[in-house]
């Protein structure tokens, strides 16, 4: 009887003792991911990567309906009048955004349109495809804005030298202010296959009428 005790008690401590590092191990993996920093998410693929600019991308369907019309689609960083660190109000035509100078349209990467179908600006034909776009402002002049070939890039510098064409813009001023640099893409009268593009920002807007071809 007592030596059959003594194996009982001595299986006993044998078990404690081998299940003691398993035991260790498991509360060495509970703490484990406390103590383990968190990994940042890399950013999205073709995200904005200003982080104080929001990013959007606006379109229009040119016509009745996409099914017989077109769409227009552009995709532009969007800043503001305010500085985003100081809070300083800005001025933008002439002074943030150079007179008679190209300049990206936006913020952060280049504003990019998409064009469904082919369009004509006056007596100018635009293929349909991706472009760069990009603006040169003028206060007494000719503003234009400028179709570039070359896409996949940053706002600045502004390339030139892969301009497709350079149409005209319609200045106007504006009686409100528009805070935020906004672009939109309007529809004409939807028998005739023509539309505007409008950018806004400060108290003037330039706009880009246009007609699809099909």
């Amino acid at each position: 009887m007592k030596s059959r005790l003594k194996s009982i008690v001595f299986l006993s401590v044998a078990a404690l003792y081998c299940a003691a590092p398993f035991a260790v191990q498991a509360a060495d993996g509970k703490q484990a991911p406390a103590t383990q920093k968190k990994q940042k998410a890399p950013p999205l693929p073709g995200a904005g990567t200003g982080g104080t600019t929001p990013h959007a991308t606006t379109n229009g369907i040119i016509g009745a309906n996409r099914a017989t019309g077109s769409m227009v689609t552009v995709t532009y960083g969007r800043p503001f009048l305010k500085h985003p660190r100081t809070g300083e109000v800005r001025k933008v035509w002439g002074g943030l955004v150079k007179w008679d100078k190209a300049d990206r349209l936006g913020a952060d990467e280049a504003t990019t349109v998409l064009l469904q179908h082919s369009i004509t600006v006056g007596a100018t034909s635009i293929p349909a495809g991706a472009y760069t776009l990009y603006i040169i402002p003028s206060e007494t002049g000719v503003s234009k804005l400028a179709f570039s070939k070359n896409l996949s890039r940053w706002g600045v510098p502004v390339d030139e030298s892969n301009d497709l064409v350079r149409v005209e813009l319609k200045k106007d001023a504006l009686s409100e202010t528009v805070e935020q640099l906004t672009i939109v893409v309007e529809n004409g009268p939807p028998e005739s296959l023509t539309g505007v593009l409008k950018i806004k920002w400060e108290q003037t807007q330039f706009s880009l009428p246009f007609a699809v071809k099909k």
